[in-house]
């Protein structure tokens, strides 16, 4: 702990602030709060009501305010805060008559709360009083989806699809950048351009004809219908074999000559020392695939069958978006893959680094 503080607050100029030093604390604070400022913002707003969502100004914070029981009254009755008379008061609002609003005391309640004379009710113009709020965190934005959302089943699809279809991938794309990063053979050059052009063409170009093929092959509203289409991707196999190329070729040839396989030398020489770059693609195959959408709204019509993006879809009406559901439960959502980069981060330095560093 002592060291990392001592790299943080180190200077150039020695025990000086240097004009660098300056420069580099405040790119840092300003890259901090460009990447985890929407972040936070987030997390805050998803433990605020759906009125406090629609608030001008916006707040960064959730503040409700507060009520009082007065008795005579069925509900709790907002507390303001207001100048009568040069003394400023607090008192609880009981309805409000265009820019006028009805007050009464709390601590002097009206007689006759249906007919209260008019010593007792205060008229207010609304916009001399001044709410009386306090921090207070909507934990219902998070429990009541639970009660009508089928978050563990939603949940369980998404990790089934996302944990198969990143084996799946690592699979694969390892494969193919073990044969074009080891082996010579015809052509292998215009095969990897031939992959790395696949970029170039948009998703929205091969929706159809993947549906087409996915419903003849009758993977249609299944999971595999969802996991499969995009089990090879051109950017896993371009990362790969271009760390692959940083293996020296005469490791694997004493292996040859020792007999081994070339599964072997694959999957017990050439795996264990790719595994930064494996885990830079873990990571953003995670991402692709618990954040994709599209292509499971297209395949899945069976609720059962929803991940938790396309489950969360269920909060958007014709007429309105419950958007203070939507904000708790992206919230959730965010929380398996934010795991999955705190445990696989320590190799996402070594694997981007010396990733590309041979063409």
């Amino acid at each position: 702990m002592s060291t990392l503080r001592n790299f943080l607050i180190r200077k150039r100029g020695g025990s000086r602030m240097d004009i660098t030093d300056t420069l580099t604390y405040l790119y840092l604070a300003v890259g901090t709060l460009v990447m985890f400022g929407p972040v936070l913002w987030v997390v805050l707003s998803s433990f605020k009501t759906q009125a406090q969502l629609v608030e001008f100004p916006p707040r960064l914070l959730p503040y409700a305010q507060e009520t009082v029981a007065v008795e005579g009254y069925d509900e709790p009755l907002p507390l303001y805060r207001v100048v009568v008379d040069s003394e400023e008061r607090v008192l609880a609002q009981t309805r409000r008559v265009g820019i006028e609003a009805h007050m009464i005391d709390p601590e002097n309640p009206p007689a006759d709360p249906t007919h209260p004379t008019d010593a007792e009710r205060i008229r207010v113009n609304i916009n001399d009083r001044e709410p009386i709020e306090r921090l207070s965190l909507a934990l219902e934005n998070y429990t009541e989806p639970l009660e009508k959302f089928r978050f563990a089943t939603y949940l369980k699809n998404s990790v089934i699809v996302t944990t198969v279809a990143t084996i799946i991938t690592l699979v694969i794309n390892s494969m193919a950048a073990f044969a074009l990063s080891k082996y010579r053979f015809a052509g292998r050059d215009a095969v990897f351009v031939l992959i790395i052009a696949t970029l170039m063409i948009p998703i929205s170009v091969i929706l159809v004809p993947v549906f087409l093929v996915i419903t003849q092959l009758n993977m249609n509203n299944t999971l595999w219908g969802v996991i499969i289409p995009g089990a090879a991707t051109p950017t896993g196999v371009f990362l790969l074999r271009q760390y692959m190329l940083t293996i020296p070729d005469e490791l694997l040839e004493s292996a040859r000559i020792d007999g081994a396989s070339e599964w072997r030398i694959y999957w017990q020489i050439v795996l264990p020392l790719a595994r930064p770059a494996l885990a830079v693609l873990a990571i953003f195959s995670v991402m692709w695939r618990w954040n994709d959408f599209l292509w499971p709204l297209i395949v899945l019509s069976r609720s059962e069958l929803f991940t938790l993006q396309v489950g969360l879809n269920a909060f958007q009406g014709e007429l309105q978006i419950q958007w203070h559901y939507v904000l708790a439960m992206t919230v959730l959502t965010l929380l398996p893959i934010t795991a999955v980069f705190a445990f696989l981060q320590r190799f996402i330095t070594t694997g981007i680094a010396t990733t590309g560093l041979k063409g």
